[in-house]
């Protein structure tokens, strides 16, 4: 990872490239959902009683919503290509932020012992969330049984581990620490925001996916890697979406919106 850029790259215009680039991505999600967090406070319906729907159908025409589903896949992802040319602009790539094919088995097993680890924890919390009543009921997916619905909840897993884990993980502290933040108050930022994009579930959402960041941020400065928490965070997504969808019906003990 390099810790600094060329020298006609300055600190003040990298400043307003992470601006630009949260406002169009994770950033605008953040304010969404925050939003999103008062609109659930203020109902008469206590959060525990409400439910956060994440992969839902679009139309009714099969077709036309598989359509939507890849549309709705893809279009986020022009902000990990927004990143990717900002990095060539400034003379680096994805390397510098630990996203590369170097170290592919250590990535992928560091990889699944993090979804393993973070997975299960975030599961026991979610149970305890919702039983205090500070979070919603989670629906991972009310997709209707189509032929492309397994596949479309695999790729949405993958997209989220890209876009979350390249921007808000490795692209965001790379730059902050470039502009002269701390590796710590760096860690603290990049998770608040990422909590803070999950606040549409409630406070449980919240604090959970806070501490997510900042166990991924700790680990990306030792490593200097973001690969093995890519792996990750596809692992733990694919496991909800699709567990959710095989299982949800015959699993009564967990709150599930339905």
């Amino acid at each position: 990872m390099h810790d600094l850029v060329r020298p006609s790259v300055t600190k003040r215009s990298l400043l307003l490239e992470v601006v630009i680039v949260m406002w169009v991505s994770l950033g605008a999600s953040a304010v969404r959902a925050l939003l999103t967090f008062a609109e659930r406070l203020i109902s008469d319906v206590p959060l525990s009683g409400q439910t956060a729907t994440i992969i839902a159908p679009i139309v009714a025409t099969p077709w036309l919503d598989f359509l939507f589903q890849l549309a709705g896949i893809v279009l986020p992802l022009g902000a990990v290509a927004l990143v990717v040319y900002l990095l060539h602009a400034s003379g680096e790539s994805l390397a510098d932020i630990g996203v590369d094919r170097t170290q592919p088995r250590r990535d992928v097993l560091r990889g699944a012992a993090l979804a393993a680890v973070i997975g299960g924890a975030g599961l026991i919390f979610y149970l305890i969330a919702v039983q205090l009543g500070i979070n919603v009921q989670i629906a991972a997916s009310t997709l209707p049984g189509n032929w492309y619905d397994i596949p479309v909840l695999l790729l949405r897993a993958a997209e989220t581990a890209l876009l979350e884990e390249i921007v808000v993980l490795g692209y965001f502290l790379h730059r902050v620490t470039q502009i002269g933040v701390s590796k710590p108050w760096a860690v603290v930022i990049s998770a608040v925001l990422r909590g803070t994009y999950h606040l549409y579930q409630g406070l449980g959402g919240f604090v959970g996916n806070l501490v997510m960041g900042l166990v991924f941020g700790w680990l990306f400065f030792k490593w200097r890697r973001a690969g093995p928490m890519i792996v990750a965070h596809f692992l733990i997504d694919a496991v909800a979406f699709v567990g959710y969808t095989l299982l949800a019906d015959k699993m009564g003990w967990l709150p599930t919106g339905r």
